[in-house]
């Protein structure tokens, strides 16, 4: 039986004990008819418990039998008092609250519970910030947990939706995953809801669908959690404006729990949070914001044996023509810095790939951008969205270096021997893997050779 209802039938069960109480206060008024009425209401009452256990647990189960023996007892209270025979009230509501309580019992103690957990990654490129939590829960026998991938819009630069994506298809294939139509959230109302995804419609560039949105998921679970899917470098929390962004995004305020990298990002959070409601919430943001860390330090520690696997089109760049393997160099580009710097970082990625072309007999470079740069930039900044895109093409038509836009971060960490690029989420969790880094400088341009 699932966790949600067979809460539901203990409190039916205490709201029936309450109304033994009213039915006697009823006899003892001589209100006869009121107590009829709430004998026959006590009885379907617990038709419905009965009927829930039956088609969760199956037929011939204790609390089922305890259930119709109290029923019995309800029909034979409700047939003597049509019959205006004698009752003692004392007697019938012990006998009564007995019959309920063997019911209880044998709901509480023979009946297992299930807790079903779903998980609704947007973007597939984003699953390692929930991958290890739904590993455990996947593992625990009394959880049924779900991957269900949801859509999500690119947005116009007026905030009107674009182009609907959907990446069911774009998971590793050991991710068992389930379409979001195939799901009804209102009949099966799950337990426990991950997100991670916090913006709802706060987000310029991209949204979820609408009924993805946080303060919509709420009613359809016991538990909205929130895992960002991202990593926060070291935040000054008095430079309120990059904090806020994140600390009061909508998912925050709705989910039920919030799970962030560190006991010291909690405290950023919890102060964030208490600034912007009043000082006496302090203790409510205290419990619902956790520094239990990241899934994405999970999947770095733990790579993959896919994560070193290296498709054909890769292995022909990296591999010598000795068949030893040149060094490889990750380069990570932000959506943040192309916003901040526009046209000078075009310049100096361009200059980047001349000097990596240069020295491509010895090291390869693996160009990673963040999966959401063209989606932002078309939106945000539509005249240097053209250029970025004649510079993707002259990139990866010269073949000199590898192009990553797939959802497999872990695998350009693991295969690769250094880090280069802007400063960004990416460089803490490289740093876990004790590789060097080295962070661009757009303002530094080589001479001219």
């Amino acid at each position: 039986m699932r966790k949600y209802q067979k809460t539901q039938c203990l409190e039916t069960i205490k709201l029936l004990n309450q109304a033994h109480s009213e039915i006697a206060r009823y006899l003892e008024k001589k209100h006869t008819a009121r107590a009829l009425s709430l004998l026959e209401q006590c009885q379907q009452g617990a038709i419905t418990i009965g009927t829930m256990i039956d088609a969760t647990e199956g037929e011939g189960t204790e609390a089922v039998r305890c259930l119709e023996s109290y029923c019995e007892l309800l029909y034979q209270i409700h047939s003597s008092l049509q019959q205006k025979l004698s009752i003692n009230l004392w007697q019938t509501q012990k006998k009564l609250r007995k019959s309920l309580s063997k019911a209880e019992n044998s709901l509480k103690y023979h009946i297992s519970t299930q807790t079903e957990a779903l998980f609704l990654p947007y973007k597939a490129a984003m699953w390692d910030s929930l991958e290890s939590v739904w590993k455990a829960a996947d593992e625990d026998p009394d959880c049924n947990a779900l991957v269900i991938p949801i859509p999500y819009y690119d947005k116009n630069p007026d905030g009107s939706f674009r182009e609907l994506h959907y990446e069911i298809d774009q998971f590793p294939d050991d991710i068992p995953v389930m379409r979001y139509d195939a799901y009804d959230f209102e009949s099966r109302h799950p337990d426990m809801i991950f997100i991670h995804n916090p913006y709802d419609d706060g987000n310029y560039v991209t949204s979820v669908h609408p009924f993805f949105f946080s303060k919509n998921l709420k009613q359809y679970t016991e538990r909205l959690v929130y895992i960002p899917y991202f990593i926060l470098n070291d935040i000054d929390p008095d430079d309120r404006e990059a904090v806020e962004h994140f600390c009061l995004a909508e998912g925050v305020i709705n989910a039920d729990c919030t799970i962030v990298q560190s006991e010291a990002m909690r405290q950023i959070y919890v102060d964030v949070l208490t600034r912007h409601s009043s000082r006496e919430l302090r203790p409510y943001w205290e419990k619902k914001i956790l520094g239990l860390g990241s899934p994405k330090v999970d999947r770095i520690r733990n790579p993959r044996e896919e994560d070193y696997h290296l498709p054909k089109d890769w292995e022909r760049i990296v591999c010598k023509s000795d068949g030893t393997r040149k060094k490889i160099i990750l380069y990570n580009t932000t959506v943040s810095t192309l916003l901040k710097n526009g046209s000078a970082l075009l310049d100096k990625m361009r200059e980047n790939f001349r000097i990596f072309q240069v020295n491509s007999q010895d090291i390869a470079l693996l160009w990673r951008p963040h999966p959401l740069t063209e989606a932002t930039l078309a939106s945000m900044r539509p005249g240097l969205y053209q250029s970025y895109m004649e510079l993707v093409r002259d990139y990866r038509q010269a073949a000199f270096g590898i192009y990553d836009d797939t959802a497999n971060m872990e695998r350009a960490m693991a295969v690769s021997d250094a880090y280069y690029g802007d400063w960004s989420s990416l460089v803490w969790l490289y740093q876990q893997t004790g590789k060097p880094i080295m962070i661009q400088n757009v303002e530094v341009l080589a001479k001219d050779a």
